[in-house]
């Protein structure tokens, strides 16, 4: 019991957590391009946009700080016995994050909040790209223990824990490389949509339309893109994934028993874990031995011929995740991503032809499009920690030997209650504050040459 509710409490604190990240990272990026664009066309409007942006960000920035202490704190709290066994390892990488790359972004956030009209223009766009890679370095160093999570390299076991024997291991695990890009990409993915989905609402509403036009177009070009690239890294991973971690991708694909050689990929499946079986299944030929091999033979290893192997290597226990939530998660986050590509495509046909004023229906739909790459984001990490169980650091330390032996499970209890109060809290603050913000719109004394634009949202 006690495991099970300091799982439960990190994973509700780190999926909380990651609604805000990547929405920082996306828009920071996104903010940088318009005042870059403010700086070498010398047009006022880029300049309102990036204010009226950065007020979100900031929300946003809050928050996520906040939450993200909450996090960390559990290493200490609820997961000792881990943080004994790999901290030499794992504790580089976020004293990097923190020391570095944090005070990297506030610091220049600071900067650039404070320095309009105070220092050059010049200076001042630059102030905002600091940020920008403060967020993404960030992202780096995080994912690079979690990475040696996934994927345990440059360490040596001493006196019964694990010391980091290469830095540099560190910093080309491949798991790291493939997760790194992937994760920065839906946080863009996840700025673009944010961006227009809001930009969508103003233009339907006739509310500064000239104006959240230009961030329409920018959000839905930068949707295209980075979503379109998600899914080409993310096709990387998983086959990365196929050699790395075998039995999480059999179970993201309910694969019981070992495939044929031609392997069909199964689009939806009935799963009755009791007798490792499917009860139904809708497959497309082909496709899984595509996904992993880029070629349409070659057979994947199932989930039970994984488990007599992963028995005979690491002793008995049962090395099956929980293949229900891994492998609809999984479905999830491919099922997202198709959504806001197929919307990213559509929106910039609609660009290309002017026309995504007039198609009102579709500026109706784009607000609540913002779901999607939430969805994305949240159910792909659900997948990548679920589907390692039962391992928190995988091969080496399994999850439920990782906890704080003298930590109760009323203890747990009571800060997964009391963090979850504080969590509601924060939620009812910041959506208050982001739809007052919405509503207000671009201030009137700010705006330079949108007079009807301005009656219309008066």
């Amino acid at each position: 019991m006690t495991v099970l509710l300091a799982r439960w409490q990190f994973a509700v604190t780190t999926i909380y957590h990651f609604l805000f990240v990547p929405l920082t990272i996306g828009l920071v990026f996104l903010i940088a391009i318009l005042e870059t664009m403010y700086y070498f066309q010398k047009d006022d409007r880029y300049k309102q946009l990036a204010k009226f942006w950065a007020k979100l960000l900031l929300i946003n920035f809050s928050v996520g700080v906040v939450t993200g202490i909450f996090q960390e704190f559990q290493f200490g709290m609820n997961w000792s016995s881990y943080s004994r066994f790999v901290g030499d390892v794992f504790g580089a990488p976020l004293a990097i994050e923190a020391l570095a790359a944090f005070f990297l972004e506030s610091t220049f956030l600071g900067i650039w909040l404070f320095g309009w009209e105070r220092i050059p223009r010049g200076l001042h766009a630059i102030s905002i790209w600091m940020v920008a890679l403060g967020t993404t370095l960030s992202a780096f160093w995080i994912l690079s223990a979690n990475a040696f999570m996934q994927e345990p390299v440059g360490y040596t076991i001493r006196n019964g824990h694990a010391e980091m024997s290469s830095f540099g291991a560190l910093l080309t695990n491949p798991q790291l490389w493939d997760e790194f890009p992937h994760t920065w990409l839906a946080a863009i993915a996840t700025g673009s949509f944010f961006m227009a989905g809001i930009s969508a609402w103003y233009v339907y509403r006739r509310y500064h339309t000239e104006l959240f036009q230009l961030t329409l177009r920018l959000g839905m070009t930068f949707g295209l893109v980075s979503s379109t690239l998600v899914a080409f890294v993310g096709d990387k991973m998983a086959k990365h994934l196929v050699k790395a971690q075998p039995m999480k991708m059999a179970a993201a694909e309910a694969l019981w028993h070992t495939s044929p050689l031609h392997a069909p990929w199964k689009l939806v499946a009935g799963i009755d874990r009791a007798t490792h079986s499917n009860t139904f299944a809708i497959k497309i030929p082909y496709l899984l031995s595509i996904l992993s091999y880029n070629r349409l033979s070659g057979r994947v290893t199932g989930m039970d011929e994984l488990q007599h192997q992963f028995v005979q290597k690491y002793g008995p226990g049962n090395y099956i995740p929980p293949v229900d939530l891994t492998f609809w998660s999984f479905r999830i986050m491919v099922g997202a991503g198709m959504l806001m590509i197929f919307l990213s495509l559509l929106g910039m046909w609609f660009i290309l032809r002017n026309r995504e004023v007039e198609r009102r229906w579709f500026l109706r739909i784009l607000p609540f499009a913002m779901i999607l790459p939430y969805l994305g984001n949240t159910f792909g990490w659900i997948m990548t920690e679920v589907g390692r169980q039962p391992w928190v650091v995988y091969g080496l330390l399994k999850t439920d030997v990782a906890n704080s032996p003298n930590v109760s499970s009323g203890m747990i209890l009571f800060t997964l209650i009391g963090f979850a109060i504080v969590y509601v809290a924060m939620a009812v603050v910041a959506i208050f504050l982001a739809l007052r913000t919405i509503r207000q719109g671009v201030e009137p004394h700010e705006e330079v040459s949108m007079t009807s634009d301005i009656s219309l949202g008066l």
